[in-house]
This record gives structure tokens, C-alpha cells and sequence, in this order.
């Protein structure tokens, strides 16, 4: 933790640094529903609501999220900087933590990298979990993203070091009367839980969710 504790500070101080040079900030809120909550291939929970709040000034970025998980809720932070030229080129290095008030699952904490040119994207994140008390467990995660203009999408990602498996997900998002609306499919291998039972148990590999929001 004493590496991912000073690569944490570091980046506090550059973005500190660039946040006060930028005058105009913007605050954003939203609220969301999942019919499953999935992140990285993952089920997390069926049916999910969520609400966020996000800052931006200049480059900079904050915010947080939170989303019902069953046994209490996770609760999310995170922050970071990026930049986006008039070529279509973007860049990002931020710090996400998920913590949670229940027992659902324990701390992670990770950096992420960001790049993105034109419909394509990229990200790398490497982070420690904390394992309920046990060793702790390195972990990094590989995301290649293609978006096109028309709403339909497709990730696909990889766990590494102490974290195996990988997915692929094809989905589709728009607007419609201001509520963002998507649907998508998931499909994960053996390491990764796609979908759960009814007792809350990994039943399959394969899972499709639908998701409404509104941003204010």
C-alpha cells in the first residue's frame, strides 16, 4: 500500500496544481437504474439504482458514485486530469477507490490511464484490494474500446497479476426525452462471473442488462 499511497499523493499535487489555474467549474448529478449492475464483466447485483455527482474545472475532474449493491452499498471517489485536442486525441491519468459499507467485497483502490483517438480508446489500471484482512492482491486491468457515432459499442477487457479472466461487451446507448437509455451484452470466460442465480451464486458466463439514467 506504501507505493499506491505515494503514486496517490503525487497525483493529488499535480492536479492541485493544475485545478488552480482554471477559473470556470462545472457540477453535474445523476441517477440511474441497472436491471444488472455489471462492472468489468462482472454481475454485481440485479436490479441497481445509482446516484453521482461530478466536478470538472479546465482539465481537472472529481466526483463520486454510489450504487446499491444488496449487503449495503458501494460507494465510489475518484479524480484526475485530462486533456483533448482538436485532432481527436485524449489523455487522462486519475485515482478510483471503491469502498463499500457492508460485506458485499473490501477496498480497491487503482491509477488509471487513458487514451483515445477518434472511436477508439484505451485504458490501463493497476491497483491493490484488500482482501477482507488477507494479502493483499495486486491487480491490473486492460480495456480496449471501440464507440461509434451511431450509439453501438464494444469493450473488450483482461484482469492480470494476481486477478485472471476477461470479457467482451457489445452495447448500444442513446437519448431519449433527456434520459440516457442502453442496453448491452456481456460475455465472460470461466474466471469471470457474468450473471448470478437466484441465491446470489455465479450461474453463467453470459448476461444482458439494460440501464436508464438522467444527468442533471
Amino acid at each position: 500500500m506504501k507505493s499506491m499511497t505515494r503514486i496517490i499523493a503525487a497525483a493529488t499535487v499535480v492536479a492541485g496544481a493544475m485545478f488552480s489555474t482554471n477559473a470556470s467549474a462545472e457540477v453535474s448529478y445523476n441517477i440511474g437504474y441497472m436491471s444488472e449492475y455489471i462492472f468489468r464483466g462482472y454481475v454485481q447485483k440485479t436490479s441497481s439504482a445509482s446516484v453521482g455527482a461530478d466536478y470538472e474545472q479546465g482539465g481537472f475532474y472529481a466526483g463520486t458514485w454510489a450504487a446499491d449493491v444488496g449487503d449495503g452499498l458501494e460507494v465510489d471517489g475518484y479524480f484526475g486530469y485530462g486533456i483533448e485536442t482538436e485532432s481527436g486525441f485524449s489523455a487522462s491519468l486519475g485515482f478510483t477507490g471503491y469502498y463499500y459499507t457492508g460485506e458485499f467485497d473490501d477496498t480497491y483502490e487503482e491509477i488509471n490511464l487513458n487514451l483515445g483517438y477518434n472511436i477508439f480508446s484505451l485504458e490501463y489500471s493497476f491497483g491493490e484490494y484488500d482482501n477482507f484482512g488477507g494479502p493483499d492482491q495486486d491487480y491490473d486491468f486492460l480495456g480496449l474500446s471501440v464507440a461509434l457515432e451511431s450509439g453501438f459499442y464494444g469493450t473488450y477487457g483482461s484482469f492480470g497479476d494476481d486477478l485472471d479472466g476477461s470479457y467482451v461487451e457489445l452495447g448500444y446507448g442513446t437519448t431519449i426525452a433527456d434520459f440516457d437509455v442502453g442496453v448491452a451484452a456481456v460475455f465472460a470466460d470461466d474466471d469471470v462471473c457474468g450473471a448470478l442465480d437466484d441465491n446470489g451464486n455465479c450461474d453463467r458466463e453470459e448476461s444482458v442488462t439494460f440501464t436508464l439514467g438522467k444527468s442533471f
